[in-house]
């Protein structure tokens, strides 16, 4: 029988705050939320934003707070003030240009029309015609609006980050804030499984690329910057995986990340599932940590025409001040989408297990599809992959829950804000409602709130959705004042308002997580709420053991409180462990049974059957 996937633990970092306490959540739906319920999600953002001057939340500190969460001004870099090089050649009317340099800058080979005269410890250098050269700018980029974390916020002062790549920093935050949100600490995990039974899937669909690694190593050579021993290692992909692996967990079990665009969030959760569905590991850690709200690569995107500019959005406003909180736009008059850095991870865990340690059960995993495009014109134009995945997660959420149990779902967008995804998208999304006999699907697409975070975007969205089955609001597309005339709506509820749920999002018995990549790369997700989870659980184990796990998770959920509380007053656990516990050549024995490390107490069995015996 496969195993149920169950989500015991989850956390990170976006625009709208941290995850873990459902904070980040919390600021999305603010507006539908009392008083004293928000009451920890500013305190929470005040410690991070530098802003908690005293225990008082009044009317200034909170709207301090609102100004520097979510989708707003860049402020990961100056939009106005962005250091520019253009290539020039120098001439004088004597024909003859002259400068001084230290002796050390000088170039290894001189040019042929260059003079070279010592003075000391410089030269003069001569040059006969003309002298090509750099000349430095200060330019205005296009692109002003992103989705920077809270205003403040550095997760590398958390800890000793020297040298960290930014998305590597916001990595060692969000897994830290995911084992903080268990309950329990992770050494009691690890007394009840084998080393070789976790696994870590994570990663960033861009790599590190700001000036610590890729970014940086790729312009020092032409602007005059040193290249580190530390750039190119922290600049791959899978980064996030080792640094979980090496520093924060102490890991030997599976690791990696599977890559794809936009859905790369998804294909590492399908990637954890499936290892718990077959045995292959007990508890898995997923997450993606993404920062690319770099000038560089949103150039990359702007001249490909997918980010939305400023003159763009105040053409759509009939205005000459740009509206930076609306820039992202799903499913109306639109012009790109709107640049975000995340990190967001979760815990997945075997049913058993969790049962055992008395885990929080969040959700559940049912399944993640994940279908290419086919032939298409464009590699990073939508296609036709994305009906499938849709389809088959809509068929699955009707096999598990019943031709009205599937009425009972709504869909978290891919929603990027851009003109092709408001027609595609909702196309797809109107197609398979119409075939599955639902009138009206709620549809959302929190990239309103917290922008594109690429590879993390669907665990962006998947943190909203454990949200609504806690506080009962799925949250409405705010940015909008209309529906775009070419969308595709006719089975559809596309929310302008947000949606209740029902008491703890009782109305909903799942959510399907769509994303839609750059080059075919389409994945749907779904995911079962809480309630249905536990439902499955008690058919499968029975009430006795359902009421024994309920009494050992009153004390976990205590813990994860407390925990949360204190965060929320600025005093949270960062775990990070660089050279502890490190093992060599001595630290491992085995036979040909087992193999022993030093630092577990459970040994690894090696496999002894023929799993090919059939065809021996």
């Amino acid at each position: 029988m496969t195993k149920l996937p169950l989500i015991v633990g989850f956390g990170g970092v976006n625009a709208a705050g941290r995850s873990s306490g459902f904070h980040s959540y919390k600021r999305m739906v603010a507006d539908a939320l009392s008083e004293k319920e928000m009451e920890s999600t500013w305190q929470d953002l005040a410690h991070r934003m530098g802003l908690a001057s005293s225990s008082e939340l009044d009317s200034e500190l909170i709207e301090a707070i609102k100004a520097g969460t979510l989708v707003r001004r860049i402020d990961s870099f100056d939009p106005d003030n962005l250091l520019y090089q253009y290539k020039a050649n120098l001439n004088t009317e004597s024909e003859q240009i002259t400068f001084t340099l230290r002796k050390s800058k000088l170039p290894t080979k001189i040019p042929d029309n260059w003079t070279v005269e010592e003075q000391g410890s410089k030269v003069q250098i001569t040059v006969n015609g003309a002298l090509d050269a750099l000349l430095e700018d200060r330019v205005s980029f296009p692109v002003s609006s992103g989705g920077n974390i809270p205003a403040g916020f550095d997760p590398g002062k958390l800890y000793n980050s020297r040298f960290h790549p930014r998305g590597l920093k916001l990595t060692v935050y969000g897994a830290s804030d995911a084992l903080n949100s268990l309950g329990f600490d992770w050494a009691e995990v690890m007394k009840h499984v084998k080393p070789d039974e976790v696994s870590v899937y994570a990663g960033s669909a861009l790599a590190q690329v700001d000036d610590q690694s890729l970014s940086g190593m790729l312009a020092a050579p032409l602007t005059g910057g040193r290249v580190s021993s530390k750039m190119m290692a922290l600049s791959l992909a899978e980064m996030p995986a080792d640094f979980v692996n090496s520093y924060v967990i102490n890991s030997v079990g599976t690791t990696g990340t599977n890559m794809g665009a936009c859905a790369t969030f998804l294909y590492n959760l399908r990637q954890g599932m499936y290892d718990i569905q077959h045995g292959k590991s007990k508890v898995v850690i997923v997450g993606n940590a993404e920062a690319p709200v770099v000038a560089e690569i949103m150039e990359g995107f702007r001249v490909m025409g997918a980010l939305a500019e400023d003159e763009q959005l105040k053409a759509l406003d009939k205005s000459d001040v740009v509206d930076n909180r609306r820039a992202c736009r799903p499913f109306s008059a639109n012009a790109g989408f709107t640049m975000a850095e995340s990190s967001q991870f979760v815990v997945l865990m075997d049913d058993e297990l969790a049962l055992e340690l008395g885990a929080t059960v969040y959700g559940s995993v049912a399944d993640v599809f994940v279908n290419a495009d086919a032939n298409k014109k464009s590699i990073s134009a939508p296609g036709i992959g994305n009906y499938v995945t849709m389809a088959k997660a809509t068929a699955l959420a009707k096999a598990i829950l019943g031709e009205e149990g599937v009425k009972q779902t709504y869909v978290q967008a891919h929603g990027t804000g851009t003109p092709q995804n408001r027609v595609t998208e909702s196309h797809i999304l109107n197609e398979v409602a119409k075939t599955f006999a639902i009138d009206s699907w709620p549809v959302t697409a929190i990239k309103s709130y917290v922008g594109h975070s690429m590879g993390a975007a669907a665990g962006d969205q998947l943190i909203a959705s454990l949200g609504v089955w806690q506080y009962g609001w799925i949250p409405a597309i705010k940015t909008i004042d209309h529906i775009s005339d070419d969308v595709h709506q006719s089975n559809l509820d596309i929310l302008t308002e947000h949606k209740f749920a029902g008491e703890n999002g009782e109305d909903f018995k799942a959510v399907l997580l769509n994303a839609k990549g750059f080059g075919g790369n389409n994945a749907t997700g779904l995911v079962l709420s809480p309630a249905q989870t536990l439902a499955m659980l008690s058919n499968k184990y029975g009430e006795k053991a359902m009421l024994a796990y309920h009494d050992k998770n009153v004390q976990i959920r205590n813990v994860a409180e407390q925990n949360d509380v204190a965060a929320c007053q600025g005093t949270e656990t960062i775990r990070y462990h660089f050279g502890e516990s490190v093992m060599d050549d001595s630290s491992v024995s085995m036979t040909q049974e087992t193999m022993t490390l030093s630092e577990f107490d459970q040994a690894i069995e090696l496999p002894q059957a023929n799993p090919y015996a059939d065809y021996c």
